[in-house]
Formats: C-alpha cells, structure tokens, sequence
C-alpha cells in the first residue's frame, strides 16, 4: 500500500503542469502563453500599416475637400431656393392717356419691397413687344374701364409668370379694378412650366466636366507637350458637336419638349459642351485632381440654381441673381429658351459669355500643357 502512494505522489510531481495562479478572489486564472503578446502586437502594427496606407494625407485632404464641396452644394440650393421673393420683376406699363400710365407705374413701383419695376410705354403693342424681346417679364395694358390686361410669358419659366401676376392682381384689388392675365409667349406642350431649356442646359454642363475629368484621369490631368493638349481639345470639340446634336435631338424629336430651330439649338449645345469641357481641362493642368473638384463648384453648386431654370433671376436672392448670366449653366439656359420661343431674342449675350469661357479655357490649357511640376510651383516627385 505504501509502494502505490508513492507512485501517485511521484506522478504528480513529475506531471509538466504549471499549478494555476490564484487571483485575489479566489479564482484560478491561465498565464499567458509568452508568444501571445509579441502576436498581438504584431496584428496591431499590421492594422496600423493598413490604416496609413488606407488614408494617406492626400486621400484625407480629397474627403475634406468633397465634405466641403457637399456642405456649399447644401448651402447654395437652399440658400438660393429656400425663400423665392419677387424682386424688381420687369413690368412694361400703357395706358389710353400718358399721364394714366406714369400714374399706374409710380404706383407699382412704390410697392413695398419693390416686387416689380414698371416702365412706361406709349402703346400696347410696344409694351407687348417688350414681352417679346425679353426686356420685360409682363406687359400691364391698363383698360378704359375697370378691367386690366397683364401679358406675360411662361416661356421663361412658369414661377416668374405666376409671381409677377399676383403682384399685379393684388395692386389691382386695392383699385377695385380686376385683372385678366394672358400668356404671350407659353412654354411649348412638352415644356412643363418651361423647365426644359434649363434640364436640358445642365445636361450638357455634365457633359462637358465629366468628359474632361475622364480624360484627365485616363490620360493624366496635365498633357505632357503642347501638341497632347491640342489633340485632346481636338477630341473635346468631336464630343461637344455630338453632345449638342444628341441633346437636341432627344429633347425636340424624341420627347418633344422643345420644338423649333434643330440645328441653332444643336449648335448652342456644342458651344456649352466646349466651354465647360475646356475650362474643365484647364483647371486640370494646372491644379492636378482639384481641378475637378473646382469644376464641380463652379458649374454644379453655384451655376445651376443661379441658371433661373426652377425660379428665373428676379426671384433669386442678391448673389445668385449676379453671378447666373455670367455662368455656363445660366447662360445656356437663358440661351435655349431665345432660340426656342424668343427669335434669338437676347442671344448674342449668351454666346459671348459661353465663348469667353471656351477661350479662356482653351488658352490656359495650351499654356500650362507640357509644363513641369516645378514650373507651376509644386515640388518635383520623389
């Protein structure tokens, strides 16, 4: 019996098992294994190289600059649309006697807020034909009894129209006089409150920083010589023709939202491609990637609600009323709606604006095309 006791305690001193530690509470706790600790902090080193490679300093300063950009877009369309109010909306004024009618536009001019501007014109059909030149939004006729005939356009967009008419009808209410209101110019059937120049127009402006950022990217953002850069303006003008054409093809003959002037409208819609491509490329050269980036918030977030398509100029607050005709956005827009309903009416402005963009793009891009990283001030790679 004594020789088989001490096998037991001899096998349980031999055994290669560690006794358990205790805690302070009594319970048993394992030692970690010696290999356990270098192994986490290997994986931790891994998660850390993956994180700096992940998010580089330019891959951080790209997210903020898009966070930026999203915040201005938010700030630019509410900012222009949240509160539309009539302002200085351009009213011409006739009357059977001159003194009747300078007596109506004092009037309405000494409206609070100055909701309209009227001017006065010594026959109906002149202040009619200021409708039709765009010089005006509305036409007042003011009859010979009690009743009053306002002209306007819904051509140039169906919120400007509706503005300017309760405007008058209120200042109507308060002479006990009443007032009929006539679309001189209507948008076209498809045309649904006369939205579809400026859809049409931001289509195009896509159209044009989208195919310079493809390039840009596929290419390179910066051409290598100067004769690179020529062959991609070459390939932006094939582009431009065929985007116009396309354009107006789908807006006239296949949906028929707007109708009239095939080949003026195609055309338009080329010269908008170009000038927004090429200004496109040029901020490219010269800014690398950013320049997308400043595409964006030059012809997205503040060229399209300034483009007067959802409320035109007169109902925009100060800034977006400014800056819009000098915007591709706000030119192609205002430029559509003259070849569709106004006769080119007001043309010749929108097609400076929009070839003093193509120019001056072309003309930065064919300077800084082939130039170094050191010639524009960065530092050289590596």
């Amino acid at each position: 019996m004594a020789h088989e006791h001490d096998d037991t305690r001899g096998d349980a001193h031999d055994s290669p098992t560690e006794p358990e530690a205790s805690s302070g509470q009594g319970q048993p706790h394992r030692r970690r294994a010696p290999g356990a600790a270098s192994s986490a902090a290997r994986q931790g080193a891994r998660w850390a190289a993956d994180l700096r490679d992940a998010i580089t300093p330019r891959a951080f300063v790209l997210v903020v600059g898009v966070l930026g950009l999203q915040v201005a877009f938010i700030a630019s369309y509410l900012g222009a649309f949240h509160d539309p109010t009539p302002h200085r909306i351009a009213v011409a004024v006739s009357a059977p006697s001159l003194p009747a009618a300078e007596q109506t536009a004092a009037a309405l001019n000494a409206i609070a807020g100055e909701p309209v501007h009227a001017t006065v014109h010594d026959s109906a059909d002149e202040a009619r034909q200021q409708v039709r030149d765009r010089s005006a939004y509305g036409a007042l006729v003011v009859g010979t009894g009690t009743q009053d005939t306002l002209y306007v356009s819904s051509a140039e967009g169906a919120a400007v129209s509706e503005a300017v008419a309760a405007v008058l009808e209120q200042a109507d209410r308060e002479q006990a006089r009443t007032l009929v209101t006539t679309d001189l110019v209507p948008a076209g059937r498809g045309d649904g409150r006369g939205l579809s120049a400026f859809y049409l127009t931001v289509g195009w402006v896509v159209g044009g920083y989208l195919v310079a950022a493809i390039l840009g990217i596929s290419a390179g953002e910066r051409p290598s010589t100067r004769q690179r850069g020529i062959i991609r303006l070459g390939g932006l003008v094939v582009y431009s023709i065929a985007s116009g054409f396309l354009g107006a093809l789908v807006a006239e003959s296949v949906l028929e939202a707007l109708s009239g002037s095939f080949v003026p409208l195609a055309l338009l819609g080329a010269l908008v491609v170009f000038a927004v491509g090429a200004f496109t490329m040029a901020i490219q050269t010269m800014t690398g990637i950013i320049g997308i980036g400043i595409a964006v918030l030059l012809f997205v977030v503040l060229g399209n609600p300034s483009a007067g398509g959802a409320y035109p100029a007169p109902l925009l607050p100060p800034f977006w009323r400014a800056i819009g005709w000098l915007l591709p956005p706000g030119a192609g827009t205002h430029g559509v709606r003259s070849v569709v309903y106004f006769d080119g009416a007001g043309l010749a402005r929108d097609v400076v604006v929009l070839a003093a963009w193509a120019l001056i793009g072309t003309a930065l891009m064919l300077t800084f095309a082939g130039r170094r990283r050191t010639e524009l001030g960065a530092p050289a790679p590596g």
